[in-house]
């Protein structure tokens, strides 16, 4: 996994065990920790009712720790694996260990005051991804995006935030883009409507240099532009721009991130998950290869100066 970080002091076998288990960022820990206590209480056959009943829980507190609208203690944590029955003490380590590190801060968190919860969840699922695939109606996706392309877009998006909050917003999209050049970077796969290349964001000069970047950025092994020509006609995704987070764990159920003007979605059932699945691989059948997409994006740099 490309965040993977192992502590030096790992010497023991069990010990690198229970680092590579619980590796990644804390919010992919809180959505595994979330998702593997609630297959646990499945397995033993215990309703929610049951379990705070026996735990002398407020009715609603299982439900939210493992809708993760709340964290838990490593505390409750044991409480729970031993009233399901788990007495494997290495699952129960990892899983303590796993709501232990579940309470550390990403990067990101350390901008909450200019980022809304969503975004930071997204980043969050993105540092772990291994496979991201994104289609962009209007703009070039964020993990592409320029320095002063992006400050002209999240200026026009926001008018009317001071300039303190701008340059947060720049340092944190430029930030995110260090996980494309990490050992272990995820698959980048992305499909940008004709339109998004064509539009001009900022001035003539800053969009032609966000196009000659484009054409850099696709020269890496582990990203993929295509561009859904206007000639291609009606599609799938005709009502919006969405990213689809693919993990390299079998378990771990994938996630779909639609942005608003005010906030944004992030979905996580089967169907959703399919839904938006099969609308991407239309789009990449319908858009231009990449070499082809790669020949119009430089005409238009070349067009654009």
């Amino acid at each position: 996994m490309h965040s993977l970080r192992l502590s030096c002091n790992m010497l023991t076998k069990n010990k690198l065990l229970i680092g590579v288990i619980v590796a990644g960022s804390p919010t992919m820990r809180r959505r595994r920790l979330a998702a593997e206590l609630r297959r646990i209480r499945t397995d033993a056959q215990m309703s929610i009712t049951d379990v705070v009943a026996q735990l002398g829980w407020q009715g609603s507190k299982l439900s939210r720790i493992e809708n993760r609208q709340i964290g838990i203690s490593t505390t409750d944590v044991r409480r729970l694996l031993d009233l399901y029955g788990v007495d494997d003490p290495q699952q129960i380590h990892r899983l303590v260990e796993m709501a232990r590190r579940a309470k550390e801060r990403g990067w990101w968190e350390s901008y909450s005051a200019s980022l809304p919860t969503e975004t930071r969840t997204m980043i969050g699922i993105e540092t772990d991804a291994s496979l991201i695939r994104t289609y962009q109606q209007a703009l070039i996706p964020g993990l592409l995006q320029t320095h002063d392309y992006a400050r002209a877009v999240i200026r026009a998006a926001r008018p009317t935030d001071p300039q303190e909050v701008i340059d947060e917003r720049v340092e944190v999209r430029l930030a995110r883009q260090a996980l494309l050049k990490e050992r272990e970077a995820p698959q980048l796969w992305v499909v940008v409507n004709e339109g998004a290349i064509r539009q001009v964001v900022g001035s003539h000069a800053i969009m032609a240099a966000q196009l000659e970047s484009l054409i850099e950025e696709r020269d890496r092994l582990n990203v993929v532009v295509q561009v859904l020509p206007f000639a291609a006609g009606e599609h799938p995704a005709m009502v919006g721009s969405f990213s689809l987070y693919s993990f390299p764990a079998e378990e771990q159920t994938g996630a779909v991130y639609i942005e608003t003007m005010n906030s944004a979605l992030i979905l996580e059932t089967s169907h959703e998950l399919e839904t938006y699945a099969d609308a991407f691989d239309r789009l990449r059948a319908a858009a231009l290869s990449p070499r082809d997409s790669q020949d119009l994006i430089r005409a238009l740099a070349a067009d654009t100066i």
